[in-house]
């Protein structure tokens, strides 16, 4: 069984890069430019994905999001980002369903812990104040 997983771990890579070969072929366009293109499109998500994860955890941490909903979304955009790095058509088809995927859509992935209001800081009291001597 292990063989068979490393085969085809192994061989994934070299049949990308045949049928990205086949690819350029039958549409025209230079394997070369797909394969500078995917992997700096990758390296530019994977850059993005880092500012903005550091950003979804520290408003997850402060109770605006969930934690979960928000390290769900960055691990798909990473591994998106990771398969646009690698060399190949079929790499690239898998990132972009990835990215195309409604994982942000309805209910909370999970619940906020005692003590932490997602409304914090968005409710306020309006008045005025002013002192009693």
């Amino acid at each position: 069984m292990r063989f068979v997983v490393s085969l085809i771990v192994l061989s994934f890579p070299i049949l990308d890069v045949l049928a990205t070969m086949r690819f350029a072929r039958w549409t025209g366009i230079p394997t070369l430019a797909w394969l500078v293109a995917s992997a700096v499109a990758g390296a530019l998500l994977l850059r993005n994905e880092r500012l903005t994860f550091r950003a979804k955890t520290l408003a997850a941490l402060r109770g605006y999001q969930p934690l979960m909903r928000g390290l769900l979304d960055s691990c798909r955009r990473i591994l998106a980002a990771l398969l646009l790095i690698l060399p190949g058509i079929v790499s690239d088809v898998i990132a972009l369903l990835l990215l195309l995927l409604p994982i942000n859509l309805g209910a909370p992935l999970a619940t906020q812990p005692a003590g932490v209001s997602r409304s914090f800081g968005r409710d306020s009291l309006e008045g005025d104040f002013h002192r009693v001597d």
